[in-house]
């Protein structure tokens, strides 16, 4: 069985694997109804199917609800601090070009304390996968707002509603350039699937942000994209294709005189106005442009699927490159030249 591209040189199960050999023996403990166990057993299965060793797979987490992952998956894993998962993975992922490094982490998590280390991690494309759930809401710490909340939103942290503008976190990563940006919902199993497989097949930071439902804090803060109503609500993002959606595709996505994008009635649009969507896009604007039909925070509508998926070098390839290149030369020779540089100081008593 040959690796994904994005796996490359991490070895491969010999026999076939199912669920059950990710599945760890600890006690799976998240509130009844949380996204999470969906999101965890597409995981799983997942990860079987593509055939990786359990022994080569590490999974990182910050602190959150989502952060009790790597508990649960029998593989290596770390629950390390609190907005610092990206940056301890980068290690591992330097370290280490064997293994399949993985990144779990909250809203909260990653876009408030671990806001910084996520944006350099998308920048510098390590060979990593964030899988980041957004549930808008602080969880683990009982119900304050996130990063994410939307503007009045009422909670223990903020009485009077919140006067915060929330990120959408697609944007900041499309805005970070980041080599692959994809975003997929807790319940659709089959598009969750579908997206964590071409991101662990991507060289380089893959993120996917999963909207997940909290039952007990912010219970259906995604209903409008769930159930009869989604098919009126959610923009499906096919490569290549033009960007319709609604039960009879009576919606579309099209550029209007001016040249923005918005959405708008498929029979009242010029066809040639349509978007034809382009994962491979270089320039990262139309992505971006797609990206804000989500307003922060405000679900009436939202894509989904795959926005950006671009090839570029991959950091820690170049940093085991430049390793290699200077191990390769005379150490010492090299060391002197370090030393010397062109850059001198004499230092004179005054």
């Amino acid at each position: 069985m040959s690796s994904p591209s994005g796996l490359t040189g991490v070895p491969m199960a010999i026999t076939p694997l199912n669920r059950k050999d990710f599945t760890s023996d600890q006690e799976v403990r998240w509130c009844p109804g949380c996204g999470d166990y969906a999101i965890l057993s597409t995981f799983q299965s997942m990860m079987a199917d593509l055939g990786l060793r359990r022994e080569n797979t590490v999974i990182v987490s910050g602190i959150g609800c989502a952060s009790r992952f790597p508990y649960y998956v029998d593989s290596y894993g770390m629950h390390s601090i609190h907005g610092r998962a990206p940056a301890i993975a980068t290690g591992v992922a330097i370290t280490r070009p064997d293994l399949n490094v993985w990144v779990v982490t909250g809203d909260g998590d990653a876009l408030s304390i671990g806001g910084n280390h996520l944006i350099h991690t998308l920048r510098r494309n390590v060979n990593l996968t964030i899988l980041l759930f957004n549930n808008q809401i602080y969880g683990l710490t009982k119900g304050q707002y996130s990063p994410t909340s939307e503007q009045g939103k009422v909670t223990k942290s903020t009485p009077y509603g919140s006067v915060d503008s929330p990120f959408n976190p697609i944007s900041l990563a499309i805005g970070a350039e980041a080599s692959f940006v994809a975003r997929a919902i807790d319940s659709d199993r089959q598009g969750l699937t579908e997206v964590m497989t071409a991101a662990a097949a991507h060289r380089g930071t893959s993120l996917v942000e999963i909207y997940q439902n909290c039952p007990i804090f912010n219970d259906d803060a995604f209903a409008g994209l769930k159930g009869p109503d989604a098919a009126d609500a959610l923009i499906v993002l096919r490569d290549k294709e033009p960007i319709t959606f609604g039960r009879d595709g009576q919606f579309c996505v099209a550029r209007n005189d001016s040249f923005e994008i918005e959405v708008a009635n498929t029979a009242e649009v010029d066809p040639a106005r349509i978007v034809v969507h382009d994962v491979a896009r270089k320039d990262p604007s139309q992505a971006f442009a797609i990206s804000r039909l989500t307003e922060s925070g405000v679900l009436r509508q939202a894509p989904v699927g795959i926005f950006r998926q671009v090839e570029r070098p991959a950091y820690d390839d170049l940093v085991r490159d430049q390793i290699s290149l200077a191990q390769s030369k005379d150490r010492g020779a090299a060391l002197a030249a370090v030393i010397a540089g062109n850059d001198t100081w004499e230092a004179r008593a005054t």
